[in-house]
Parts: C-alpha cells; sequence; structure tokens
C-alpha cells in the first residue's frame, strides 16, 4: 500500500489513543489537553508514523507515551532543541512539543526563546500550573508574586515570566491561550496552531490537583466566568460579559473595559481583534490583562506569517547548489589536485 493510500484512510480520535495507562492524578488538568489533541490530530491528514510528540521532564512531558503515534521522551529543558533536529530533518512531520512552565521556562528557557526566534514550524503546548509539580510543589518561573509554596514558605519575592511576553519578545508568530475546563475551545486552538506555518505557542492553564489546586479558580468558576474570560476571534469585536455588553476600547495607547450603553458607548466602539496584524503592541497589552481590572484573554492572540527556519534553509542550500560546480561529495573529493599511494 503506498504512502498517500495510507493517508487517505480515515483515523479516528481511538487510533491515537496510546495502550499506556495513563498515570495522572485524578482530576490533572493533563487529561482534558490529551483529550483535546486527539481530537486534533486524525484532522492533519497524517500518518500516525508521520506525527511527532516530544518532551522534556515533568508531569506534562508524560505525553509521548499517552499518543499513538511516535514519541520521544527527553531530558528536563531540551525538547525544543530535540524538536528542532527532528525538524530540519524531516520536512513531513507534524511536531508537537509538550512542556510545562518549568521544563519550558527554567532550564530550557534559552531553547524556548531561541526556537520562537527561529520560528520552526513547531507546535508547543505550554502548561502552566504556576508550580513544579512532579518534582513536588517547587515555586516556577510563573509562580504568582507573594505565593507560599515548598521553596517560599514566605512568600515568592520573583516576578513571574509571562510567556505570551517571553514569545512575542522572541519575536513569536503565533500565541494563544486556552484553558484545561474547555477542552473544546483547546481543540480550535491547537487546529490553529496546527495551520500556522512556523513556531506555535499554545499556553494552557492547567490546574495541578495536588500542589496548586485552584491556581485559575477565580477565573473559570461558573458564575463569574463570562465577566473573567475574554474569547478573541480573528475579526470580531472584543466582547465579553454575561450579557455579553462589555468589550474593549483604545483610550489613548491603553486598553479600557467599558459597558455598551454607558457613557455614550456603542459596539461600534468596541475594538476588533486582529490576530494577523504585524504590530505586536495590541498583542502584548491582550496578554498581560489580569483580572480584576481586566479579563483574561483566551483563544489566538497573535498569528502572523514569517517564512520558517527550515523553508529559508532549504532555499539557500537550493541556492548554493546552483551556483556549486561540485553537485556530490564524490566530485568535491576528486576536484583539485589529486594523487594515488600505491
Amino acid at each position: 500500500m503506498s504512502k498517500d493510500a495510507i493517508i487517505k484512510q480515515e483515523l479516528t480520535k481511538d487510533d491515537f489513543v496510546s495502550d499506556q495507562v495513563v498515570k495522572w492524578c485524578p482530576g490533572c488538568g493533563d487529561h482534558a489537553i490529551l483529550s483535546a489533541l486527539e481530537n486534533v490530530l486524525p484532522q492533519l491528514g497524517k500518518r500516525k508514523e508521520d506525527i511527532l510528540i516530544i518532551s522534556g521532564i515533568g508531569c506534562s512531558s508524560r505525553f509521548p507515551y499517552y499518543v499513538n503515534t511516535y514519541g520521544f521522551h527527553g531530558i528536563h529543558g531540551r525538547a525544543l532543541a530535540i524538536a528542532s533536529g527532528a525538524r530540519i530533518s524531516n520536512p513531513d512531520l507534524s511536531i508537537w512539543v509538550a512542556t510545562g512552565d518549568g521544563d519550558s521556562m527554567a532550564i530550557g528557557g534559552n531553547h524556548f526563546i531561541h526556537a520562537i526566534r527561529r520560528n520552526l514550524d513547531i507546535n508547543l503546548m505550554l502548561f502552566n500550573n504556576e508550580i513544579y509539580g512532579l518534582t513536588k510543589g517547587q515555586y516556577s518561573p510563573t509562580t504568582p508574586f507573594g505565593q507560599v509554596t515548598k521553596t517560599s514558605p514566605y512568600g515568592t519575592i520573583e516576578s513571574p515570566f509571562e510567556p505570551g511576553e517571553l514569545c512575542i519578545g522572541a519575536q513569536g508568530t503565533f500565541f494563544a491561550r486556552g484553558i484545561d475546563a474547555n477542552p473544546k475551545a483547546l481543540t480550535e486552538i491547537f487546529l490553529a496552531s496546527a495551520r500556522h506555518k512556523g513556531m506555535s505557542v499554545v499556553e494552557i492553564l492547567q490546574n495541578c490537583v495536588i500542589f496548586n489546586n485552584g491556581a485559575h479558580k477565580h477565573l473559570n468558576d461558573r458564575e463569574n466566568k463570562a465577566d473573567r474570560q475574554l474569547w478573541l476571534e480573528h475579526g470580531k469585536r472584543m466582547l465579553f460579559g454575561k450579557e455579553g455588553n462589555k468589550g474593549l476600547i483604545l483610550k489613548g495607547t491603553d486598553l479600557q473595559v467599558v459597558t455598551i450603553g454607558e457613557n455614550g458607548i456603542s459596539e461600534a466602539d468596541i475594538l476588533i481583534h486582529d490576530a494577523h496584524s504585524t504590530n505586536p503592541i495590541i498583542h502584548l497589552q491582550l496578554i498581560r490583562m489580569r483580572y480584576p481590572e481586566f479579563p483574561v484573554a483566551f483563544g489566538v492572540i497573535r498569528d502572523v506569517e514569517k517564512p520558517s527556519y527550515e523553508q529559508l534553509m532549504v532555499e539557500q542550500i537550493k541556492a548554493v547548489q546552483k551556483k556549486s560546480p561540485y553537485l556530490t561529495a564524490d566530485a568535491l573529493f576528486r576536484s583539485g589536485t589529486t594523487w594515488e599511494v600505491e
């Protein structure tokens, strides 16, 4: 059977479910993330053999065991280094990296920013539970200032990283934010990530039921989440709230929350989301929004076109080959002055 014939076979979510026992804690947000990705993989038009899941170390990094594709469980912070090599070696692969806030932005921080800067065509799923879970509750690069943890018994005195800020600061072309409690929306975000040709960073607010339970509860309780979550769609107005009558306007250079019908505000005044804008200023402001002053922005915040690293690499190699008099290694070895040793 040819490769094309195999691709045309319809795959389902069940085809990507591993036979391994999933060993995350009951109630862990990782289960919902896994389910969302399993929904997406059959829609890629790829064979299972052409999908690669790579991870480092952490609870999230057990992901390769739980997806029935090829996988690579790397070492702490080095998943993106492995993914970079895989990306430039095999252009047919769909590559997904599962990483946590500690794995990616502490020991893996350099790989994180440089993979983004190079714009390699990799899908990064960043599980952000604002704690080190696997190693039992130390504060991480995203732990809020002042939080009491195993390694900050009097409260952290470090300002946390904002993953989206790092992404855009490294010239990122795609950044989205989801939450484990909304796997349907997360599925749509993963699909958008897969369609993007370049480095995609998807931050997922994820709950660690053991060491940081309820970290995102203030955003997701049923009574108030409509007023605390802003779900963005390209080309649509930035509206939110239980009545859908709250929105964002630009006052000077700053975003401001307003209510339609108050102070002469109409729906026409509400900003329209432009995920494709090459100017990152509004994207950065959306990323920085925090409750209670603002709702937290979810969905695809930034999605701009830019040549990927491997695309430019292939073009460069072809250009050099056209100019080179040596088309093979053998021709190079036999060029210039040669002699035989008898």
